[in-house]
């Protein structure tokens, strides 16, 4: 049992020192938070605000759909089978979209539709899209927004334009030219502030420009605006408007291997989305088919190119065996050379058919290609069969040889003019009925919706997005600030103990401004905290400063402390004077001096003048009795700066300022000097030679490390030992070091 519980002790003796220090990581994280919290909100606002106006003032985006299938068989009518495998499609689905994609089909379109000419109205930039956009939603009368802040130049909604006819030299293709509007339908035609051309609404005007060969053309069969609006035009070049239509436009597979294509596009007007859309449908069908069509069209017209001259062949040949006929009277041939001239006949005409395909096949083939030689070779089987029927012939009578050669020529003619006449017959039927791989199974509609901006995604998005950054940005701020914020550092970088944490107190910004007012009305009422405010945490924190500085002091030299900082804006007259009414409540005789012979200012807070002040003291030109001001709200003596002195350090050197403050010691229980910031004067060094006890008010966050080294320095110099520090302004978040405690104790 024993072991088990030493076991266990060294387990947890580990573990929960180290969970212990990640709860104070997370904790200080949160403190950070909390410190930064208006950091995060300004930033989470500035980037919701952005969020909010990119969502809004973004010009809606809308998609419009085709969907096409690819078949791949063509399909032909029936009777004609033979010819299916001259159309036959084995083409793949990734060709086609490639082929819808091309400039062949893309090109067509934008000539078709105009694409590549861009007029629309000059919008002010950034906001005056949207405002038009928004004026148009609400117009339902056709009239045009008057003209914002006198910009008249610009369009605000309800503006139109619709140019027809647009040429321009290659030169101005694709530069912006400026349309400019004037009374009764007339305008002008500006480039680079050059004007180019005038002209007329519903009227086409062309102007030559220097050396153009070519020259502006324009048509403009819409206007609408006010007088003086501007329009920008635009004549893309064949490839910009390409590219442009390519970088909008998607043609995928819905399915693999289903062979259905979806092309979308997206564009910011949803007629133009369906029109462009629905037209790269149409004129792809139709190159399709006449693809498929087209080697039926280059055999027909082979066919019909061979067919006049086979029919006056076969009227040649008819006219001369009928002229024989009649020189000769009316000659029979008998069966066996009937025979021999009918396999001759199909001879001939298996020849003759073989030499039209072959002629055929080398409209596209070259003479070593396979299915040429392929064919010569048929040919020459024929014609070795041709010729041993024709030496059959040759032993018959003359008479019945010129029969049987004039027969043989009729009836080669007539069947291979009736065989490439019914060729050409199927071939036309074929090419009417031909239907191309592509049918249009859906044509795009007009969208409902637009499909960006999505606002409230964008909105959810830029909320998010701005919270992470306000974060991220009180944590840069964190790590770029230098000033020392922990007690615990300054003590173990500077070995000086820290006697007291005193926190920012939201009373005294309040005493602050009452100061003010005071100093306009010339209110002779204290502002002290200690006693308008006495349970504010920052006097609490005097209270404990007073108890150890009552222990500090009982070996010390005399009663004199002196408070003094690194620099101005610190608090330490805030420190100085709240101590000395801290004191003065334990029953001590506290004299507060105000030794800032610069910018002093304590008098101006406990309500007394400057005038007849510690200077005139050291001066000698009035006893201390006459400058000392009995403050009986806060029970204490007070000797202000007196008249401000051009020479403050060569004042505070002479030796009438020891004697004085020797004399003070006998009279009072402690002094309390408030002397200018050691980095700033070297007055507190000269002073700290006469103090018992100097403290070094630092402000939280405020002193890097240097600073505070150099101060500590320059009291070393002259021979004064810091005694402690007072960190003031700590932060009410600042609970997270542990130096900083709030409790409400009150008396039932």
């Amino acid at each position: 049992m024993t072991n088990f519980s030493k076991n266990n002790t060294k387990a947890l003796g580990n573990y929960p020192l180290n969970q212990e220090e990640v709860d104070i990581d997370l904790v200080e994280w949160l403190n950070i938070l909390k410190d930064g919290k208006w950091l995060v909100i300004f930033v989470t606002l500035a980037v919701l605000f952005l969020g909010i106006a990119k969502a809004f003032l973004d010009k809606p985006v809308y998609k419009a759909d085709v969907i096409l299938q690819i078949n791949e068989k063509t399909r032909t009518l029936a009777g004609i089978e033979p010819l299916i495998d001259l159309f036959k499609s084995t083409m793949p689905v990734l060709a086609e979209i490639e082929l819808i994609k091309s400039r062949m089909v893309l090109g067509e379109t934008i000539k078709n539709l105009d694409l590549d000419i861009i007029a629309k109205p000059k919008y002010f930039p950034l906001v005056g899209e949207a405002i038009a956009r928004q004026y148009q939603l609400r117009n339902h009368d056709n009239s045009i927004f008057n003209p914002i802040a006198g910009l008249s130049h610009y369009a605000w909604g309800g503006e139109s334009i619709k140019v027809d006819t647009l040429t321009v030299p290659e030169n101005l293709k694709d530069e912006e030219l400026i349309l400019l509007t004037g009374e009764q339908d007339h305008f002008q035609i500006i480039y680079r502030d050059g004007l180019i051309l005038e002209g007329r609404v519903g009227e086409l005007v062309s102007k030559q420009i220097a050396n153009n060969q070519l020259p502006v053309t324009i048509l403009v069969s819409l206007l609408k605006s006010r007088p003086g609006t501007q329009f920008i035009l635009k004549r893309l070049s064949e490839n910009s408007a390409i590219i442009q239509l390519k970088e909008n436009l998607v043609v995928s597979e819905k399915n693999k291997l289903t062979g259905i294509l979806e092309l979308t596009l997206e564009s910011h007007s949803p007629d133009q989305a369906v029109r462009v859309l629905n037209e790269i449908a149409n004129i792809y069908v139709q190159q399709n088919v006449e693809h498929k069509s087209a080697e039926s069209q280059k055999t027909l017209e082979f066919l019909e190119k061979q067919l006049p001259i086979l029919k006056k062949q076969m009227e040649v040949a008819t006219s001369d065996l009928n002229d024989y006929r009649n020189r000769k009277g009316s000659i029979h041939l008998d069966i066996e050379t009937e025979n021999i001239l009918k396999g001759l006949v199909e001879i001939k005409t298996q020849t003759t058919l073989l030499q039209q395909k072959r002629d055929e096949l080398r409209q596209s083939y070259t003479e070593s290609h396979p299915n040429v030689i392929a064919v010569d070779k048929q040919i020459s089987r024929l014609r070795e069969q041709a010729r041993t029927h024709e030496n059959l012939i040759k032993v018959l009578p003359e008479t019945q040889q010129v029969i049987a050669g004039l027969s043989g020529d009729v009836q080669v003619s007539t069947t291979l003019y009736n065989t490439l006449l019914n060729n050409a017959q199927a071939l036309k039927v074929t090419k009417a009925g031909t239907v191309g791989d592509v049918r249009v199974i859906d044509y795009a509609i007009l969208p409902d919706l637009p499909i960006k901006p999505k606002k409230m995604l964008i909105i959810s998005v830029t909320f998010i997005f701005g919270i992470f950054l306000g974060i991220a940005a009180v944590f840069v701020r964190k790590m770029l600030h230098r000033g020392i914020e922990d007690p615990d550092l300054v003590e173990k970088q500077l070995n000086i103990p820290v006697y007291s944490t005193v926190s920012h107190s939201k009373c005294q910004e309040i005493l602050n401004k009452e100061a003010g007012k005071h100093n306009k009305s010339h209110n002779n009422v204290p502002l002290v905290l200690a006693k308008i405010y006495p349970e504010d945490s920052a006097i609490e924190s005097l209270r404990s400063f007073r108890t150890s500085l009552h222990f500090s002091l009982l070996d010390a030299k005399n009663n004199i402390v002196l408070i003094s900082g690194p620099s101005p804006n610190i608090g330490k007259t805030f420190v100085a004077m709240n101590l000395a009414t801290v004191m003065a409540d334990s029953g001590k005789k506290v004299l507060l001096i105000d030794a800032d012979l610069r910018k002093g200012a304590i008098n101006k807070l406990l309500g007394v003048s400057r005038e007849n002040g510690l200077s005139e003291i050291i001066s000698d030109t009035i006893t201390m009795k006459k400058a000392t001001h009995k403050i009986a709200q806060a029970n204490i003596d007070f000797i202000s700066t007196g008249a401000l002195p051009p020479n403050p350090s060569e004042l505070l050197l002479h030796e009438r300022f020891g004697i004085f403050l020797e004399t003070l010691t006998e009279q009072y229980d402690l002094v309390i000097i408030d002397s200018p910031p050691i980095l700033a004067a070297t007055d507190a060094a000269i002073i700290g030679r006469f103090a018992s006890a100097t403290f070094m008010v630092i402000k939280a966050g405020q002193h890097t490390k240097r600073e505070l080294e150099q101060s500590i320095k320059r009291f070393a110099q002259s021979g004064t030992n810091i005694k402690g520090i007072v960190f003031n302004g700590v932060p009410e978040s600042a609970s997270r070091y542990g130096y900083v405690y709030q409790y409400n104790y009150k008396k039932d």
